[in-house]
């Protein structure tokens, strides 16, 4: 005879995982008074990936060289950002079992670590080609490709928080 994955209660079905210890456990460990650290840092590496695409678009349009070298170093920027903004996420996903458990959590980790290696990929690129000549083909393409992976990462990320309220204090 299978297992039962998921039970049904009075009010519907039940999630599995609900029942495992330290599921209740979301509250951040690694922030300033409450304050998770992950939640404040993401904000600049996502601006920055959007201003490395900004700024290669503005150089497609007018061919100046100052969004050549601004992308440049807004792809630079938000990749190591980034780095600062994932090991903070790292530590939160490894170290509250709450926010370990979830799946939802785990995918969100995937994409941002994705995110980071294009971002990573954007800046060397650029590095090792020159500001001004990697901006196109290249250059604008992986400026495209980590803005749209910024926003499925966001979208992955808000849900935590907002959805299953992943990292938030419970208050006094």
């Amino acid at each position: 005879m299978k297992p039962k994955m998921v039970q049904k209660n009075a009010k519907g079905l039940v999630d599995p995982i609900s029942r495992h210890p330290g599921f209740d456990r979301t509250e951040t460990i690694v922030g300033i008074w409450g304050h998770p650290l992950h939640a404040m840092s993401v904000a600049f590496p996502v601006a920055l990936t959007f201003c490395a695409f900004g700024a290669d678009m503005l150089y497609f349009w007018s061919g100046e060289l100052f969004w050549a070298r601004a992308a440049i170093w807004a792809a630079g920027t938000a990749f190591l950002f980034g780095l600062a903004a994932g090991a903070t996420g790292t530590a939160e996903l490894l170290l509250v079992s709450g926010i370990r458990i979830r799946a939802a959590a785990w995918t969100h980790f995937v994409i941002a670590v994705m995110l980071l290696s294009i971002l990573g990929a954007n800046w060397g690129y650029r590095l090792t080609t020159g500001y001004e000549q990697a901006v196109l083909p290249y250059g604008i393409l992986l400026s495209g490709f980590a803005t749209v992976m910024v926003i499925f990462t966001g979208w992955h990320g808000g849900k935590l928080v907002f959805d299953h309220h992943l990292g938030t204090s419970k208050g006094n």
